[in-house]
């Protein structure tokens, strides 16, 4: 047997080995909660949403352009924490919709803007204050304190993982 196939095999060992072991780590439950707490946040948040008309992408899409120029694809990627790919047909369907339009950048012809409609910022300025008083109706029952101590919390797991 090769040198490097008997590395691979008492790795495999050691990690069958220690499963058991891996599965009592005193982070699990952590992390348990943190993914039922975002999967709950979701289904509230995504419910609603839907009930306004749009998909959570779609929305947060009008949300994260509303109250602005409009931005470039790269950006609105990046704000959105959306693939290009995934991105462009969100856009394409907001622009079926005609809440979006592609504006060229005169200063590079490749690149373009997304910006709102005149139809898209009114859907903004209906939706995006609905969808805030309706997670208000949840984040309003900590007090401010408690969502400073909790923002602050999270902040620093981001960063063990950045």
């Amino acid at each position: 047997m090769k040198p490097s196939t008997v590395a691979v095999q008492s790795a495999d060992s050691r990690r069958r080995r220690s499963a058991a072991d891996a599965a009592k780590e005193s982070f699990i439950p952590l992390m348990h909660t943190l993914v039922r707490a975002y999967q709950a946040f979701d289904r509230y948040s995504s419910t609603h949403v839907r009930e306004l008309g749009l998909t959570p992408p779609q929305f947060d899409v009008i949300a994260t352009l509303g109250n602005t120029r409009g931005m470039p694809m790269y950006k609105l990627g990046e704000e959105t924490l959306t693939t290009k790919g995934t991105l462009t047909g969100i856009i394409d369907r907001l622009e079926e919709k005609g809440l979006v339009h592609r504006q060229v950048r005169s200063e590079d012809r490749r690149c373009f803007n997304v910006v709102l409609t005149p139809k898209g910022e009114r859907l903004f300025e209906t939706v995006f204050p609905v969808h805030i008083a309706h997670l208000k109706e949840r984040f309003g029952r900590m007090n401010e304190r408690e969502r400073e101590r909790l923002r602050r919390d999270l902040e620093r797991l981001e960063q063990r993982f950045t």
